[in-house]
């Protein structure tokens, strides 16, 4: 099951630091088959608020996203990014081609999550 690496970039700064984690990051992804799925175009914000950017990286699996983030080549370069852009980064798995979220609201049903309005 692919794997994501998301990031929300509140503040960017074209620090030459900055410039160099670019530079560098796609051989730190390379050995864990990590691709760039979206990096950084402004959003079209439908509803809500979202200042910033976003980066999604894809990977064949949790496992290869982790030893990326973990691996030494990428801690070498990481803090090119975080000393000059904040931001929160997370891990999370993807769904399959054959998802189907009634299946999850039926699931949520059944394990009594689902309450309504009066918090019942």
């Amino acid at each position: 099951m692919s794997a994501y690496g998301f990031a929300h970039l509140r503040s960017r700064r074209d620090h030459p630091d900055v410039l160099e984690y670019l530079e560098r990051i796609q051989a730190t992804l390379d050995p864990f088959h990590g691709r760039f799925v979206i990096h950084g175009p402004p959003a079209e914000v439908l509803e809500g608020d979202w200042p910033g950017s976003m980066v999604l990286i894809e990977f064949p699996g949790t496992a290869e996203a982790r030893a990326w983030y973990a691996s030494p080549a990428y801690r070498r370069i990481l803090r090119l990014r975080t000393d000059h852009i904040d931001g929160d980064v997370l891990l999370i798995e993807g769904v399959g081609p054959d998802y189907d979220p009634r299946e999850r609201a039926a699931k949520l049903r059944a394990d009594g999550r689902a309450r309504g309005a009066s918090g019942a």
